[in-house]
């Protein structure tokens, strides 16, 4: 609805008004405001009814209606001129008739009450500048004492016996008659003319009879006077209604132009302004009367509204059709604000065309609103960059191109790393403002070379058109996370985040974008499963790689009920008596098909799809069950997920399985991870002391690996800190910080009287470090591998003395990643995928009991093999020792894993996936 509809509503009430008001006296004041006439009531009409629209060939225009002085009510006359000529002559009259004058009192009497009447000027002006407050004095002193000294001045004259009371009479008569005619409508002025004349004879005269005729006489006037008070009070009445149905319409419109929702304007047949309303002139900051005789076109700016807006103005002005709600952009300096207008043709009696008239409201909230709205639909409000579905649009715009050549992009796909510790460990807001700042380094990253978006939490989208050549992407993707990588500042504090990047193109990876936003997906969560901080592109072993983890997932639901998961135990051994405490119980994955599958293939997949619970609660029972049949002094620790610790449940299953297993609390021993702390902290403290309350042990697992932070050891109720192996690696080489840090982790646990066990210790130099540095436990392949409950049972029947057997010295530092390779024995190619690497060799899995001392060709890369040989073998995984040790380049990174891998022949690819 809005200014149109009540536009026109005011105009059809302004036509009636007027209608009303034609052949009356007040009709030069209505059509003086030409707005409020019967034209604006055609803006309602169909065009066809001109009849209506009609106008007086000569009407005046004024911006505004020639106002008449409001008249001043009075109860005085403007003169008592009459009066004062009617005393003079009464008295002549009665000095002529009766050949006598008055005496000294009579003569001041009457002088006195004529002299008075002459004052009636001043008095009146008195009461015009001072209304209300002079009302009864004025009518006291200019009329009733006048007409009461002039009584009195006739009664005592005709008292002294000069004159007689038929000539008093005829003056008092004469007298009232003209003062009446002098107070008309002024009922309560006449009533104290006539008591002040007549009192003055009763006075003098002192008869019984003239007293009562003058009460009786006051009685009647007071009567009258009230009936004509109040006929005149209706009529007053009457007349402020008429008048206020003349002008309703006039002010209603006034006061709706006054309000800013709605102007009117016209023109004439040139266009040229006759009309416009003072609002809008001062709105565009000129005066109304400069604005007459101007185009109509003077008050937009057409050259910023659509050419389309542009063209339908003028087709309308020059076709003299009506138009309705065309938007405008207003001529105003400096603002923007637009303007919604409406109009038709008006024609005089003769039905000749003589201009336009119409109205108009203001749209620029509207159209504010209306731009916003389609900003928040394309566009982040967070961040500013464009949104999902505004990303979406510009992939599917390039892919649908109508040139094949222009249909070639890359999508950039990056996901922050560490995020969700700022988020969770700062708050929102800290986590909104770094997205804000990470918005920003990510525009001037990739700067001119393709669109930025933001996909929602902690994702983000890059679209780069055209055909980039892959090194060009390689380098933006290491520029991009060069750049997110560097420390912000939130709030006064120093927060480090990462990225990773998966990158696909168009045509050869996809040509929907369905199919490039999967790919790039599968290339970012392969960037992220290989160390994160680092791009990848999609190749289509990442495909083989999604499919395998699809089907993982699958066969591991079967796992659960068909008894396929088992658990391993390695033993943990007091370095102070070379004697196994305990078990770490490892969860393993038997397939009936592929063999062993390690956890790093399920446990996260388990995760991801809510199966750990239930794994998790099977694996504690099992090892419950299982701890109950070992010595006393044997403890057992079972890992918990922190999905598991975040199960209020969980106390209730711990507190069961113990039960079962009829063991005592004291030998569990749960191991916690240093994720569970990025949580609701009183969520996790009531856990904690949920769980000493059953009595268990609580180990901090991996310390030093993710979030470490002292605060929670302060309060957290651990015995024991677990040193994780990747410290453990590389402590004895040259030039490593490991040993300090596994120096002050054990330091620290012995102040706060905790345990410290060493994991991964695999050589003697090794377990000498971690004795040396005080670790009071290790566990590794020093000492014993994982083995089987069976095996377990009768390594404990040997004894609890543990001896370790192992290498003098640690082999070259490894690297986790996932490749796929090609292995060549003998003519015979085989397929392979590389789990970790150093320099002199790698543990490849894929193929099946490879016998120990095979000879393998193995194609690292596109463009480089390496010869080696097996050393172990154990279910599919091997470990293989490189004739040639591999070459680092100048970041310390090994070369040949920089390239792109190879490739798989089209036959044996096909061979692999129905294999």
């Amino acid at each position: 609805m809005g200014g149109t509809q009540a536009t026109q509503r005011l105009a059809a009430v302004t036509g009636r008004a007027t209608a009303r008001l034609r052949g009356q006296a007040a009709a030069p004041a209505a059509e003086a405001v030409p707005e409020a006439g019967p034209d604006a009531e055609a803006l309602a009409d169909p065009p066809d009814r001109r009849q209506d629209d009609r106008r007086e060939p000569n009407l005046a225009r004024a911006l505004e209606a020639p106002g008449a002085p409001a008249p001043v009510q009075h109860w005085l006359p403007r003169s008592w001129r009459w009066l004062s000529l009617c005393m003079v002559g009464s008295v002549a009259v009665a000095v002529i008739l009766s050949g006598t004058v008055p005496d000294g009192i009579g003569a001041l009497l009457l002088a006195a009450g004529i002299g008075l009447t002459f004052a009636v000027k001043v008095v009146r002006s008195l009461l015009s500048a001072h209304p209300g407050s002079w009302d009864l004095p004025g009518i006291l002193s200019v009329v009733v004492l006048p007409l009461f000294l002039f009584g009195l001045g006739m009664a005592h004259w005709t008292g002294s016996g000069a004159i007689g009371w038929d000539i008093t009479i005829g003056a008092f008569m004469c007298t009232s008659a003209v003062a009446s005619a002098h107070l008309r409508r002024k009922s309560a002025a006449i009533f104290a003319a006539q008591l002040a004349l007549w009192a003055a004879a009763a006075l003098v005269h002192g008869s019984l009879a003239a007293v009562l005729a003058l009460g009786i006489g006051v009685a009647i006037a007071i009567g009258v006077s009230r009936e004509q008070q109040s006929r005149q009070d209706r009529d007053e009445e009457f007349r402020r209604v008429a008048e206020r149905v003349q002008t309703r319409a006039r002010d209603i419109l006034n006061d709706y132009e006054e309000t800013g929702q709605g102007w009117f304007w016209e023109t004439d047949r040139r266009s040229l302004l006759t009309y416009i309303s003072p609002p809008v002139a001062k709105t565009l900051g000129i005066p109304p009367e400069r604005l007459l005789g101007q185009p109509l076109a003077r008050l937009f700016d057409l050259a910023d509204t659509s050419g389309e807006g542009e063209r339908t103005l003028l087709f309308h002005m020059s076709a003299r059709s009506s138009f309705s709600e065309l938007s405008v952009r207003a001529a105003i300096d400096g603002e923007e604000r637009w303007w919604s207008i409406s109009g038709r043709p008006i024609y005089d009696q003769f039905t000749n065309f003589v201009g336009f008239r119409g109205s108009g409201t203001d749209l620029t909230e509207r159209k504010r609103s209306q731009d916003h709205a389609s900003r928040l639909a394309h566009y982040d409000s967070l961040t500013g960059l464009a949104n999902r579905f505004h990303m979406s649009q510009s992939l599917e715009k390039i892919l649908a191109s109508q040139q094949e050549s222009m249909r070639a992009c890359a999508v950039m796909l990056l996901d922050l790393d560490r995020f969700k510790h700022v988020n969770d460990t700062m708050g929102h807001p800290a986590g909104d403002a770094l997205l804000v700042q990470v918005a920003r380094r990510l525009e001037r990253a990739v700067g001119e070379k393709g669109q930025v978006g933001r996909l929602g939490g902690d994702e983000f989208k890059v679209i780069a058109p055209g055909r980039t050549p892959r090194k060009a992407l390689g380098e933006l993707g290491r520029e991009i996370i060069h750049s997110l990588s560097q420390p912000y500042s939130i709030d006064g504090q120093r927060v480090v985040i990462g990225a990773s990047v998966g990158i696909a193109l168009s045509p050869d990876d996809g040509t929907t974008s369905e199919e490039i936003i999967r790919n790039a997906d599968l290339a970012l969560y392969a960037a992220k499963g290989g160390g994160r901080g680092r791009h990848h592109f999609y190749s289509q072993d990442l495909h083989s790689e999604a499919e395998a983890r699809s089907k993982t997932e699958e066969d591991l639901r079967d796992a659960i009920g068909n008894g396929e998961l088992h658990l391993e135990y390695q033993p943990v051994v007091a370095l102070d008596s070379n004697r196994i405490t305990g078990f770490e119980a490892l969860l393993r994955w038997r397939h009936p098909v592929r063999g062993p599958i390690s956890p790093d293939q399920f446990i996260g997949i388990a995760e991801d799809c809510g199966l750990i619970g239930t794994i998790g609660e099977w694996a504690l029972r099992e090892a419950c069950r299982h701890l109950a049949s070992w010595p006393d002094e044997v403890r057992v620790a079972v890992n918990v997920s922190p999905l598991q610790f975040a199960n209020p449940q969980l106390p209730a299953i711990v507190t069961s399985a113990i039960a079962q297993a009829g063991i005592r609390a004291e030998r569990l021993e749960l191991e916690i991870t240093e994720t569970v702390f990025v949580n609701d902290s009183e969520g996790t403290d009531a856990m904690f002391a949920a769980l000493k309350g059953i009595g268990v042990r609580l180990a901090l697992d991996d310390f030093g690996t993710g979030y470490s932070s002292l605060g929670y050891l302060k309060k957290a109720p651990f015995d024991k800190i677990k040193i994780d192996q990747g410290f453990v690696r590389g402590a004895t080489e040259p030039g490593s910080r490991n040993a300090d840090i596994i120096a002050s982790i054990t330091g620290l646990a012995k102040a706060l009287g905790m345990d410290t066990t060493a994991e991964g210790v695999e050589t003697m130099d090794e377990l000498d470090l971690v004795r040396r540095y005080g670790c009071s436990h290790v566990q590794g392949y020093i000492y014993h591998r994982p083995m089987s409950y069976d095996d377990a049972c009768a390594r404990l029947d040997q004894g609890m003395d543990a001896v370790p057997y192992g290498p003098r010295s640690a082999r070259a530092a490894r690297q986790t990643m996932l490749r796929k390779v090609v292995l060549d024995h003998a003519g015979q190619v085989y397929h392979g995928t590389i789990r970790n690497i150093s320099t002199t060799g790698a543990m490849i899995e894929g193929l099946w009991q490879v016998p120990v001392g095979t000879l393998f060709k193995v194609q690292i890369a596109a463009d480089q093999a390496v010869t080696c040989t097996t050393r172990w073998s154990e279910g599919e995984k091997m470990g293989v020792e490189f004739a040639n040790p591999l070459h680092r380049d100048a970041a310390g990174r090994i070369s040949a894993i920089q390239a792109p891998p190879p490739r798989l022949p089209v036959a044996d690819e096909q061979q692999r996936k129905s294999g």
